[in-house]
């Protein structure tokens, strides 16, 4: 699920793999890495893609929240 979000997220803010790895002091690898499901960023990476797209760390993730359950 994290892979497929994070490709949606990157190309709707119309952003390349190096754009983004550069942001994240990354290589492109890495982005095509996670894009394709192969490899899982540690939760620093996590935190601020969260912030670079402007959504929640759970959203990242899939995770449907409930809240006052």
């Amino acid at each position: 699920m994290f892979c497929k979000t994070l490709k949606k997220l990157r190309k709707s803010h119309n952003m390349t793999q190096d754009e983004l790895a550069e942001m994240l002091n990354l290589s492109r690898s890495a982005i095509s890495l996670y894009e394709t499901g192969r490899r899982e960023p540690d939760y620093t990476v996590l935190t601020k893609l969260a912030d670079i797209f402007d959504v929640s760390v759970d959203f990242l993730l899939g995770r449907n929240v409930k809240y006052g359950v």
